[in-house]
Formats: C-alpha cells, sequence, structure tokens
C-alpha cells in the first residue's frame, strides 16, 4: 500500500459494505482505495488492530472511519476536494 491509498475493510456478504464497495467503483477510485476483505487473517487483524468494530471501514493512515455512512461521507471528501487530508 502506498501513504496516498486508503484501504476499505469489508466483507463480500455484508449490505452496507457494498455500498461502499460500489461507491468507489462508481467514482472510480479504485487507485487510490484498497480493498481489503475481512475473510483475510492479515486484512481482520490489522481492523482490529486499527480499532475496528463496524463495516464498512475505511482508514485513511490516521483515523477508522467505521459504517457506510462515515466511509462514503470520507470517500465524498477526496472526490470533491481531491485530496486525502479531509
Amino acid at each position: 500500500m502506498t501513504s496516498s491509498t486508503l484501504e476499505l475493510f469489508h466483507r463480500i456478504a455484508d449490505k452496507p459494505s457494498a455500498v461502499a464497495r460500489r461507491y468507489v467503483v462508481d467514482h472510480a477510485l479504485e487507485d487510490r482505495v484498497e480493498f481489503r476483505n475481512l475473510a483475510y487473517e492479515e486484512a481482520e487483524r490489522d481492523w482490529t488492530l486499527h480499532g475496528g468494530h463496524s463495516l464498512p471501514a475505511l482508514w485513511d493512515g490516521t483515523h477508522l472511519h467505521q459504517g457506510a455512512e462515515a466511509v462514503v461521507a470520507r470517500l465524498q471528501a477526496v472526490v470533491n476536494l481531491g485530496r486525502d487530508d479531509a
């Protein structure tokens, strides 16, 4: 992962996670957002270390934004402002 990459923690069957993944794809953010499926131990461990308790969750290098509404709001800042420090 590069420093400008955001990490989206999700589960495939989780409907709120699908909302976040769809936002990434619909706004062509695939080059900025790394999908981290919690079906994999490493992803689940990293999510837990960041304080994860709700999905989807977006790690921006500083904060873990949890829940579909918070994740989409953070992603909107990337789209609207073209920056990662929102």
